[in-house]
């Protein structure tokens, strides 16, 4: 994107220079329309799993944004003379059901016949000016708090590969068809100063750029960070996804790993996600009641490290 030039037109507040979560234009009467796009393959083999989990992903940019989604539109790539059209069926049911929990309706969309499923939403959102949630407002001291445990893709690839049961990989199952909605639309009340979602570049990815955006540094502590069981299995039995090798290669420059951790726990701090929690920038003294409105929403959150004012942003491991 950066050989491709600036828009220009419009009101536009967040655009793909920052690299948020969405895009949001100033549509006047102090609202924001905030708007998303999120497809892939099946991460799953069943369909109806796959559509909820592709569109509880596709709607957590949203709520990463502060936002409320207003409607969605499918997206779909599926091949029609390969598969039974039962099968789309299901995708697009299990879709239609994460919508219903985000209590939106989707309306429309657009189908190709393609190689390979693909599934996904445009999704449509809104949110006051005064309540809209940026990577890039950390400020130095923020406490760095994470919902929802990491290892959707080292688990995916266990699976698949026989190293874990279907059981053991059913708990990241029902993490990545879990909305992120009961944090998304609490974070106005509790002086959030930035958040994002955790999905393809890991939490390091995603944590180093609301560092460089918020150009702010982070340390954040290993033994805090929540795992699924059987990452850790997973991980020292040749589960690691090329994903999580890609992302742990191109964010090391950035990072200072403590030297007692192995290479397979810092592949599981980089392992690609889909449909992953949100982390979010927060001042120390709002985290306690933060944390126990999260909790009495039967949401997990965990506070993983702080962010620090430094020269060029990092990110410390301890």
């Amino acid at each position: 994107m950066s050989k491709i030039e600036k828009p220009k037109f419009g009101n536009i507040i967040v655009g793909f220079e920052q690299s948020d979560d969405a895009a949001v234009i100033d549509i006047g009467n102090d609202k924001l329309l905030v708007q998303t796009v999120d497809f892939f393959s099946p991460i799953v083999d069943d369909p109806f799993e796959f559509g909820k989990i592709a569109a509880a992903n596709s709607l957590s940019d949203i709520y990463a944004m502060g936002a409320k989604p207003l409607f969605a539109l499918n997206i779909v790539g599926f091949p029609i003379d390969k598969l039974p059209k039962d099968t789309l069926v299901e995708i697009l049911r299990g879709g239609n059901e994460i919508a219903n929990s985000a209590e939106i309706s989707i309306i429309g969309g657009h189908t190709i016949d393609d190689a390979e499923p693909k599934y996904g939403l445009v999704v449509s959102g809104e949110v006051k000016k005064e309540n809209l949630i940026k990577n890039s407002g950390a400020q130095p001291e923020d406490v760095i708090l994470l919902t929802k445990s990491i290892g959707t893709g080292i688990l995916s690839n266990a699976s698949k590969k026989g190293i874990i049961t279907a059981e053991e990989f059913n708990i990241a199952k029902l993490s990545m068809m879990e909305l992120n909605k009961e944090v998304g639309i609490s974070m106005k009340n509790f002086n959030v100063n930035a958040a994002t979602d955790v999905t393809g570049y890991g939490l390091l990815g995603h944590l180093y750029e609301m560092c460089k955006s918020s150009q702010v540094s982070a340390k954040i502590y290993f033994d805090k960070v929540p795992f699924f069981e059987k990452v850790n299995y997973s991980s020292q039995n040749g589960a690691i996804p090329g994903g999580t090798k890609r992302n742990l290669k191109f964010f090391s420059n950035y990072i200072d790993f403590n030297t007692t951790l192995e290479d397979y726990q810092k592949l599981m701090l980089a392992d690609a996600q889909t449909s992953g929690g949100l982390l979010i920038a927060m001042p120390e003294k709002n985290i306690d009641e933060f944390i126990a409105h999260c909790k009495s929403k039967n949401t997990s959150i965990n506070a993983i490290g702080k962010f620090y004012s430094s020269g060029e942003p990092s990110i410390q491991i301890q």
